[in-house]
């Protein structure tokens, strides 16, 4: 790889990372429910993404599939589950989305587990449990269960965008945008109160991270991604995409001061030692794991 683009990856995964951290700010400190701040996210990003909405790309209801998985979704349940997880926790969790992919990958595409990929899977869940495990057994509380769930849809979309040809990248984010911000913004009518009081309070600070988590994070940073992913194959690129939790473990602790011991250093090395492994094997199981790096 380049050194360029090498270059242009680390910010694109120092990016993500921040943007884990800053998402935590958003829906603890200052207090803004999850569902909505999501909306707005992904409003800005269909206003944006607007003039490459038409045409639909078919089959419309997979893509809708796909986009609320993908998108309103993940994020949503990422949101939730950030109010009580701390990012470092969320970036480990979030490892699950592998042997999730490979499973769905399984069932709906009949691809085959080899042995590697089974290795890395174990050991995958292994330093997932031991991060959630604590004095008297497995905490895990419901913080975590939404951030593996936000894993499970991630991978799920993943699995689905695979049977979707022909959709470009712009196409396919003006309908994750418009999917997923009149989805969420139902679910944050019926589910949510004093969303314009809490975005009040913060004022343009709020404005100042939704659009930099929707212009920066989704279309820039997701933009450029795309761009290395037509350069270079999705072996080379899914195990380096792994500087994106090691960021926000490291940015975790410095801004949000998360609690990290040598419980979660074991667990979270042996959760990235199986994503790599996986991650390590030719096609088609990284191109899987590329595509699930929506941001």
């Amino acid at each position: 790889m380049r050194v360029r683009d090498f270059l242009l990856l680390l910010a694109v995964c120092l990016i993500w990372a921040f943007n884990n951290v800053l998402s935590k700010i958003i829906v603890t400190d200052w207090a803004i429910p999850p569902l909505f701040y999501a909306s707005l996210r992904f409003a800005v990003v269909a206003l944006v993404m607007l003039p490459w909405l038409l045409p639909m790309p078919r089959p419309a209801l997979r893509i809708v599939g796909i986009a609320l998985c993908l998108g309103g979704g993940s994020f949503s349940l990422l949101f939730v589950g950030l109010q009580t997880v701390s990012p470092s926790e969320a970036a480990i969790i979030l490892q699950l989305g592998v042997p999730f992919t490979m499973l769905l990958s399984v069932l709906v595409l009949s691809e085959r587990i080899h042995w590697r990929r089974g290795l890395g899977i174990v050991l995958t869940l292994m330093g997932v449990l031991i991060v959630t495990w604590r004095p008297g057994g497995l905490s895990l509380s419901m913080g975590l269960w939404f951030v593996a769930a936000s894993a499970f849809a991630g991978a799920t979309g993943a699995v689905l965008m695979k049977q979707v040809d022909g959709v470009t990248p712009f196409r396919f984010q003006a309908w994750v945008g418009l999917v997923s911000a009149t989805v969420l913004t139902a679910a944050s009518i019926l589910l949510e109160d004093g969303q314009w009081t809490a975005a009040s309070a913060n004022g343009w600070p709020l404005v100042a991270a939704v659009l930099f988590t929707a212009l920066i994070v989704s279309v820039g940073a997701h933009s450029v991604y795309y761009h290395l992913i037509d350069r270079y194959e999705a072996n080379l690129l899914a195990p380096l995409t792994l500087m994106t939790p090691l960021a926000t473990i490291g940015l975790g602790v410095l801004i949000t001061h998360d609690h990290f011991d040598m419980r979660m250093g074991i667990g979270g090395g042996l959760a990235m030692l199986g994503v790599l492994i996986v991650a390590l094997r030719r096609k088609p199981a990284t191109e899987l794991l590329v595509e699930r790096e929506v941001r």
